[in-house]
């Protein structure tokens, strides 16, 4: 198994940073990393996600909703091919810091591949950073 976590303060509450994260169609015009998202925002349900981490090929999957609990935590696992082989669970922890947010970002890789997974894990992280940084600047505008 093999973990990415990455953390960023975002100047604001909890319930901006979740709104922003959580409008999917808005996700192109600010997301570096996440180019886009589509799916019904409820436990269970498959989302259609297309990444592009930075210098790499994107990829699209269908991952399920794992956990949504509104300003608090939004989770997905997708899998590559046959589960078991590549495995991620993806994370968004929202914490308040006073009157901000820490957002955590982050995912879980499991599987038979991903010990030949390392420098793509490396753009993966670096995708995290850009996205983290992005959404602070989303955030804290206006």
């Amino acid at each position: 198994m093999k973990n990415i976590k990455t953390e960023i303060l975002i100047n604001t509450n909890a319930t901006k940073v979740w709104d922003v994260l959580m409008d999917f169609e808005n996700h192109p015009k600010w997301n570096p990393f996440i180019k886009s998202i589509h799916g019904e925002q409820k436990l269970g349900k498959n989302l259609t996600v297309h990444i592009q981490p930075p210098n790499a090929k994107g990829m699209t999957f269908k991952p399920v909703i794992l956990t949504l609990k509104p300003n608090i935590e939004f989770r997905w696992k997708g899998k590559l091919g046959i589960k078991g082989i590549f495995d991620g669970e993806h994370y968004f922890i929202l914490e308040p810091v006073g009157n901000n947010t820490k957002l955590i970002h982050g995912e879980k890789f499991s599987g038979i591949l991903v010990a030949l997974t390392g420098k793509m894990l490396e753009k993966t992280a670096e995708g995290f950073r850009l996205m983290n940084e992005a959404l602070k600047n989303k955030c804290e505008q206006k």
